[in-house]
This record gives C-alpha cells, sequence and structure tokens, in this order.
C-alpha cells in the first residue's frame, strides 16, 4: 500500500511542489488549505485544515483515517511570515504569528500522534527555517517561532521515538514562492527610529525570496528524508552561504558573528 502523507499549507509555494512531487512517486498525499474550495485542478486532494482552530485539525485527520485506515507522514508545512523592528511591532502580530507556525503545528502534531502511536510507525517533519538558528534583523519574531519549533522538535523526538514515530525539522533558506506577499509586514512609521535601514532591508528581503531556490529542491529533500532509516533531526535546504552561517555561528564569538550581520544588513 501506498503511504500516506498530510502536508499542510499545501495550496501554494512549498507545500504544494512537495505534494505533487510525492504523488508523482507514488504517495497518497492529503494537502490542505484554510479554503480548499477557491482551489481547482490539483493532482491531490486538498481539504480544508486552518492550524488556529483545533475542530478542523481533527476534523481533517478523522477523515484522512476514515478513507485510508492509517496515517504515515505529517509535514508540518503551514506558517506565516513576519518583518518589522521589534519595537515598531504590534504585539497581537506577534502573538499570531506564534499561534500560527508554533502552536499551530504543535496542534497538528499533537493530533496525528495517537494515530501513529496506534500503528507503532510514524514521520514527522516540521518545516522550520534558516533564520531559526540566528535572531535577524526585522525578522526576529518570525526567527524566534521557527526557533521554538526546532527545540520542540528535538523534545517530542525523544518523547516518541518508543512508538516508533520519528520527528525531524527541515529548515528552508530563501526560496522562490509567494510568502513575501503572506508575511505581515509593520508599516515604515515615518516617525521611527528604524525607518531607513527597516526600509531598505525590506526590499532585500523580497529580492532574496524572488531570487531564491525552486521549492522542488525542498520537495527532494523531503521525499529522501522519509526515505532514511535513521533520520537525522536538523535538516537544512539552502544555498551554500545560507547554510554556512549556521557553522559560523557556532564556532565565531558572539559579538564577531553579530559584526558580521550587522555589516550585512547595513547597519
Amino acid at each position: 500500500m501506498s503511504k500516506v502523507v498530510l502536508i499542510t499549507g499545501a495550496s501554494s509555494g512549498i507545500g504544494k511542489s512537495i505534494a505533487v512531487f510525492l504523488v508523482q512517486k507514488g504517495y497518497k498525499v492529503y494537502g490542505t488549505s484554510r479554503s480548499p474550495k477557491n482551489i481547482e485542478n490539483y493532482p491531490f486532494e486538498l481539504i480544508a485544515l486552518n492550524v488556529l482552530e483545533v475542530a478542523t485539525i481533527e476534523k481533517a485527520i478523522d477523515f484522512i483515517i476514515a478513507k485510508e485506515g492509517k496515517l504515515d507522514v505529517l509535514v508540518n508545512n503551514a506558517g506565516m511570515g513576519i518583518t518589522g523592528p521589534v519595537e515598531d511591532t504590534p504585539t497581537d502580530e506577534m502573538k499570531a504569528v506564534f499561534n500560527t507556525n508554533f502552536f499551530g503545528a504543535i496542534d497538528v502534531m499533537k493530533m496525528v500522534l495517537p494515530q501513529m502511536r496506534k500503528q507503532k510507525s510514524g514521520f514527522i517533519i516540521n518545516v522550520t527555517s534558516i533564520a531559526a538558528y540566528m535572531g535577524l534583523p526585522y525578522r526576529g519574531l518570525y526567527s524566534a517561532s521557527k526557533g521554538a519549533l526546532e527545540l520542540v522538535t528535538e523534545a517530542t523526538s525523544m518523547e516518541v521515538k518508543k512508538f516508533g514515530i520519528q520527528v525531524v525539522a527541515i529548515a528552508p533558506g530563501d526560496f522562490a514562492t509567494n510568502i513575501a506577499a503572506g508575511r505581515y509586514h509593520t508599516p515604515v512609521f515615518e516617525n521611527s527610529a528604524y525607518k531607513e535601514n527597516y526600509q531598505l532591508n525590506l526590499d532585500v528581503m523580497d529580492a532574496h525570496v524572488d531570487s531564491g531556490m525552486h521549492p522542488n529542491e525542498m520537495a527532494k529533500a523531503v521525499y529522501s528524508i522519509i526515505n532514511v532509516t535513521k533520520p537525522k533531526i536538523h535538516y537544512k535546504v539552502g544555498d551554500f552561504m545560507q547554510k554556512f552561517s549556521i557553522v559560523l555561528k557556532r564556532v565565531l564569538p558572539d559579538r564577531v558573528y553579530e559584526k558580521l550581520l550587522m555589516n550585512h544588513y547595513k547597519m
């Protein structure tokens, strides 16, 4: 029997690319979207799920299990971006990004784990970010939400290993997707102390996304990971310098690394 895969946030971008690729490899894929009725002609079944609404998570997972009798893989991909100086960013928007990127991902994990324990097998991939490994200026809240998910992934991996369940994190760098359009951008306030530098970096962030890697590279990575007998806990997918920046943070003194980042962001 084909493995059954659930991918959250699969209507576009990385999630859609992963879903299409796994269908081509023979997997039975269910993708999710908050509004699947508005989307047609996908090679996989797209069902309603909003990570902010636990009832929709439960309904979607019950639907899959009723049809397939199992759930082998969860790709926890749904998420949102946020930019802005910490001082200028509304606290409500900070909470919103954590509710989606962190608590939403946890709620999906909590809903699939009982079935995976019953099966005595399962694979959970939490999609984080290379930004999770460092506090990036004007992306601090995004870095924090994804960094928190990296740590919860480590903890959950140890907790569920005895049930035959693997939990890993995969951290993408910049990919050519529509994530910039879906971000919450803190406005560049006229009276902001950060106005000029924030505007400069906002333009650079969007340019990096537009020139990023093709999301099929993430799809290939996910396919490889779920076919590894003994997976690592952390995976990174990005260009050389993005991945090397994580290595540099491990070996350089804190203030030296901070200076490198500040030079990069022209601060």
